[in-house]
């Protein structure tokens, strides 16, 4: 499928999707979520993609929701409901990105803000250019946070942090989350293309299906018991259990060699 506000493409076992309004600096609007949330179904259909990799085209990552008017997001005459599309479009959105069944790297360079912000922060992996930052400016026009960044926030970096980036709306360089955990990663600006094709390919030859199944207990992970936990790591592993690449793996430990996954 052709797509007018992203680009996409599985290849080598790497879905890419990048952001492709840079005249706007990727802001989101809803064509291009609707597009996003296309693109993302498709990974769970397609066996071949084996690592999502999100990054954006032109001078940033994203720079959060479009507030244009006619943009979809306010139309700038009278009282508006802000939540509406965070119910029709960004929440669909961001719960796809969570059940994908694949391993996610986010590559950002220059803004990553609001929802854009959110974005990267969904990604397993953030590999953040050194002269990028993150923002949640929301407060600065009145809004309260959205794209899930009051749940993951506090849960990557505290709540004291969380609340200096929710309600002082000031950017976090990109030095500056990775000190405070947020992220995997800094590169040098020269580099981060190297550096996120390098760990994609990584994950790309790995055990997908045990890779899916740790996103799944990660996530749960953060609000479920102790007791929970275990329940699901019991079905988990029963699942890796049966996959080939476990069969492989076992076979590689006993021939001392590196195992070679399929992703099945």
């Amino acid at each position: 499928m052709s797509y007018e506000n992203i680009l996409f493409d599985i290849a080598d076992g790497r879905a890419t999707l990048t952001l492709n309004r840079p005249d706007s600096l990727n802001s989101l609007n809803v064509a291009m979520m609707q597009e996003i949330r296309d693109a993302i179904g498709a990974i769970d259909v397609d066996q071949n993609a084996r690592v999502l990799v999100l990054k954006g085209a032109g001078r940033g990552f994203c720079s959060g929701a479009d507030l244009a008017k006619g943009s979809g997001a306010n139309n700038g005459d009278g009282p508006f409901d802000a939540g509406l599309v965070l119910e029709l479009q960004i929440n669909p959105l961001m719960r796809l990105l969570a059940d994908v069944r694949v391993p996610v790297v986010a590559a950002v360079h220059g803004a990553a803000a609001g929802v854009g912000c959110a974005l990267a922060l969904a990604a397993d992996f953030v590999v953040a250019a050194r002269s990028s930052y993150f923002l949640m400016a929301f407060a600065k026009v009145g809004l309260a946070p959205d794209g899930g960044a009051t749940w993951i926030l506090p849960r990557l970096v505290g709540v004291a942090r969380a609340a200096e980036m929710l309600m002082l709306g000031e950017r976090i360089p990109a030095a500056k989350a990775s000190e405070w955990g947020m992220i995997y990663k800094v590169a040098d600006d020269d580099q981060l293309i190297a550096e996120t094709d390098a760990l994609a390919s990584r994950l790309a030859s790995g055990p997908t299906v045990a890779y899916g199944l740790v996103r799944r207990a990660l996530h749960a992970g953060l609000s479920s018991s102790y007791g929970q936990a275990l329940t699901l790591e019991r079905e988990n592993q029963r699942v890796a259990g049966l996959t080939e690449d476990f069969a492989e793996g076992v076979r590689a430990f006993r021939e001392k060699r590196p195992a070679v996954f399929r992703g099945r």
